[in-house]
């Protein structure tokens, strides 16, 4: 899977044609107009004022407090950010409406592939010296020379997101073996000029959790899965884990010295991928718009995607030591917003036939309201 989305020579996301909307293999929150970003900015800006406000008053009650703390830089970090689209609605609505914060706004963007770099640059070049982008996270903690990956250790002080990120990440395949009672792990092999799938070597017989390869991969479900579960599970049943989005979740919270992490993206709590119907796990591949099971096709041709255990993302950051402040579907998330924008008539800009028929696409349970989950943690 990693190959076949991120390898610099073939990879899916490193091809130059659109790959996004109506003419490409999928729809996501940003090819749907410009409204997604713009609802985003006015939570941020709402955020980031917040933050002021409170070092502004720590700083009043505090002797030894530091003059002039108010005028701290302020930062959004983006990671995984493809054409720049996102990034650019959200300052173009922050440019027009909150002058204030824009003036004092650094924005990153973590983007380890050179070829992605080169379209956001083109993509933002009306936002000159605002901009900035890091290989990876630790080069944008603040305080380091864009493009550089240096850690710093005052970190984050602002926002870190994602949208569409955690479900691209590498998973790994796993599946029950009912007869031995034994989880085993799926590998890929190439046989007649083609990739098939192959069971890879499984432990002791008789244990659930053996010290296999399969086994040190379920440990990542938390709570862990229970016997009487495991006797109800068919044969062959399968589902996937993915240390690579948890990795990934742990840096970025151990980057957020203050403020806000939080992603858009398909996913389920632990309990939710041992359904019935998941039987044979949530990794798909899509190619015009249409879903396919055969991920092993076509490799480099089709997007690959698997839905993000949130129980995991959730205790990652907890254990790096961020408050959970939400987890709800995306429709609730952007109807709170809105809600907030049309009760207080602050400036948003005039809500328009598009912007309706937009929101309504963002938020139908139908379309990607519903299918989207937003989890939110803090550190203050």
């Amino acid at each position: 899977m990693e190959v076949a989305l991120y390898c610099p020579i073939c990879g899916y996301y490193e091809r130059e044609e659109d790959i996004i909307g109506r003419r490409g293999d999928y729809y996501t929150n940003v090819s749907v107009g410009s409204l997604f970003g713009e609802l985003l900015a006015f939570q941020f800006a709402e955020w980031l004022q917040q933050m002021e406000e409170s070092k502004n008053e720590t700083s009043r009650s505090d002797s030894a407090g530091i003059a002039g703390v108010g005028r701290e830089v302020m930062r959004i970090v983006e990671a995984g950010a493809h054409r720049g689209d996102l990034a650019r609605d959200i300052l173009g609505w922050l440019r027009k409406h909150r002058q204030a914060i824009f003036d004092r706004l650094e924005y990153w963007i973590v983007e380890p592939s050179e070829r992605c770099r080169s379209r956001q640059q083109r993509r933002l070049c009306d936002y000159g010296n605002i901009v900035h982008w890091a290989q990876a996270m630790a080069g944008a903690t603040g305080g380091s020379s864009p493009g550089s990956d240096v850690p710093n250790s005052a970190g984050v002080q602002g926002i870190i997101f994602s949208n569409e990120l955690l479900d691209a990440m590498p998973v790994h395949l796993v599946g029950w073996d009912a007869k031995s009672r034994v989880w085993f792990e799926w590998g890929v092999t190439a046989q007649a000029g083609r990739l098939d799938w192959t069971r890879m070597s499984v432990g002791a017989p008789g244990t659930a959790t053996q010290q296999s390869s399969a086994g040190v991969l379920l440990s990542h479900f938390d709570p862990p899965i229970e016997t009487r579960l495991l006797d109800m599970l068919p044969d062959g049943f399968t589902t996937e884990v993915c240390p690579a989005a948890e990795k990934w979740w742990r840096a970025a919270a151990r980057a957020l010295a203050c403020g806000k992490l939080l992603t858009f993206d398909y996913g389920l709590r632990a309990e939710e991928f041992f359904m019935p119907e998941r039987k044979t796990g949530t990794v798909r591949g899509y190619h015009h718009h249409q879903p396919g099971s055969d991920v092993l096709a076509h490799p480099g041709g089709q997007d690959i995607t698997a839905h993000v255990n949130f129980t995991a993302i959730r205790t990652a950051g907890e254990s790096a030591g961020l408050r959970t402040e939400a987890f709800l579907p995306q429709a609730q998330f952007l109807t709170g917003i809105a809600a907030r924008i049309w009760k207080e008539g602050v400036s948003f800009g005039e809500w328009t036939p598009a912007r309706t028929r937009q929101f309504q696409t963002l938020t139908h349970p139908e379309h990607l309201g519903r299918s989207f989950r937003v989890l939110v943690q803090s550190r203050m």
